[in-house]
This record gives C-alpha cells, structure tokens and sequence, in this order.
C-alpha cells in the first residue's frame, strides 16, 4: 500500500495512492498520527482525487527524530577513500530540512556554493523500540520511502561536523509516499538510483550496505528509543557530486531524480538564491 500526504484545496490529506488518484484517508490529522494509530487505513467517503491536482507534503511531517547514517555502502566508502565505519557513523538533520515531492530545493548562493545530492532509502518507524533485538527490528518499520540527503560540501567538511551542512532548509526531500512493510518483502533487495537533469550518477543495490536495516534499527534502539514516525536514512551509494573527478556540484534548475525499486520517484528542483 502507498500512502501520502498532499494539500488539496490548502488543507491536508491523507490518502492511498492507487491508479494516478489519491483515496482520501478518514479519522486522521497526518501521517505520524496513522503511523500511531496501528491499524490498516480506512477510506473517507471523498471522491479520489488526481495526483495532477495536489501539492505534494514530505511523506512525513514533524518527527520526533531524523537519524542520517554515512558511509553505510561499501562503495561510497572507496569513493571518499576511506574504510567502512566498524560502527554506524550517526549524524542527524533536523526536522525542518524537509521537503515534498516536486518542491524547491532551496539556498543561498552566499551560504553554499557546493550543493551535492545523494540518493537514500529511508526506513520510517511504526512502534516504539528500545533494546531491539536484530531479527525483530523489521516488525517495528512502518514502511519506505525516497530521500535526498541533500549535502552542503563546504559546510559540511568545514564545520568538521555534519549538522549544519545537512540541515538547511529544503535539505531533505522525502517521498512521495511510504509504501507500507507489508509490500516491501526484503528492504536488502532493491535497486536504487540517482539522476541530474536525466544523467545516471548513482546506480546500486541495498544488498551492498555496510549495515542492513534490521541491523541499523537493532543498534541504534540500544543507544536511543525509537518512537512512530521517527525516519532512518539509510546511507547513500557511490556516485555523489564531490567524489568525481572533476567535482559536479548542484545548480539553480537543475532536476534532481531518486529512483529505489519497488517504492518510486522522488523529484525535486534546485533554486539558488
């Protein structure tokens, strides 16, 4: 099942996406509150409505956490010239980087000059979890979603920590949608893929992460609780702007694409202000 969160008619909806339509969800405020609710969605009397006629909200809004892992694909570890971390490198964005599908992407020329994308399975919690044991941590997913880990280079690496770099406002589409556990039998079995302006520029499996997802929740669960609606993502492939040689960094207009298998698309445009 995929399930979205859009505004129509400038207030939100909760819907099933099925067909090119979205089915109105009834008895809920957003996302995180079906996320807490535990039960399979029922729909509203509405009348669907066209994905041609909605603006797009992050697949979800407001989470008590946004947990952002680096160097979690062996290869994105060679291309930074550095080994796979022995232990999940843990950095966090805030909730307020993020972004819907087809929305702006958004900066400041005069804050950053060296924008990079980087395509990311985001893994969103159903239930609280503490001291989760490995082979149990999937029952505690909601579902999947898309996202951009959207990288400020200059701040990131000149800061000497993350936060900021990864934090601006817009930094972190996610979307369009979660598609819910049950549809998603192996989260170590998709293909995910980034594109600018159509280019390939990331094409890999999630089979090649350095930690898996049962494995990321188990290890995090041990150190913070976890609570419905907080969002993993779970580290991207190689093939990000500052790596290649020459670097290629993000531009005003160009068009983001993330593509993970089995969940969708997830587009965004850059703006430079």
């Amino acid at each position: 099942m995929k399930i979205a969160q859009v505004l129509f008619e400038n207030r939100l909806v909760l819907g099933v996406v099925d067909k090119q339509k979205i089915f109105p969800v009834a008895g809920y405020g957003d996302m995180i509150d079906l996320i807490r609710g535990g039960e399979n969605p029922l729909l509203g009397d509405e009348n669907p409505l066209k994905i041609s006629k909605v603006r797009w909200m992050p697949a979800v809004r407001n989470p008590g956490k946004i947990i952002a892992i680096g160097l979690n694909y062996q290869d994105h570890a060679k291309e930074s010239k550095g080994e796979p971390p022995s232990f999940p490198l843990i950095f966090a964005k805030f909730p307020s980087s993020l972004l819907g599908h087809r929305e702006s992407v958004t900066w400041k020329r005069a804050v950053s000059r060296k924008v990079d994308f980087e395509a990311e399975l985001a893994v969103i919690l159903g239930k609280k979890v503490k001291d989760c044991p490995e082979e149990e941590a999937l029952d505690a997913v909601f579902g999947y979603t898309c996202a951009n880990d959207v990288s400020a280079r200059d701040l990131q690496f000149g800061d000497g920590q993350w936060v900021r770099g990864k934090s601006l406002d817009t930094f972190c589409p996610l979307g369009p949608w979660i598609v819910t556990r049950d549809a998603v039998p192996d989260p170590q079995d998709l293909g995910i893929r980034c594109k600018i302006n159509g280019k390939l520029m990331q094409e890999s499996r999630t089979e090649r992460m350095v930690f898996s997802v049962s494995r990321l929740i188990s290890l995090l669960s041990h150190h913070f609780t976890l609570f419905p609606g907080d969002i993993i993502l779970s580290g991207t492939p190689a093939g990000v702007g500052a790596f290649r040689e020459p670097p290629v960094y993000l531009g005003d207009g160009d068009e983001m694409l993330v593509e993970i298998d089995g969940i969708g698309t997830l587009a965004n445009t850059c703006r430079v202000v």
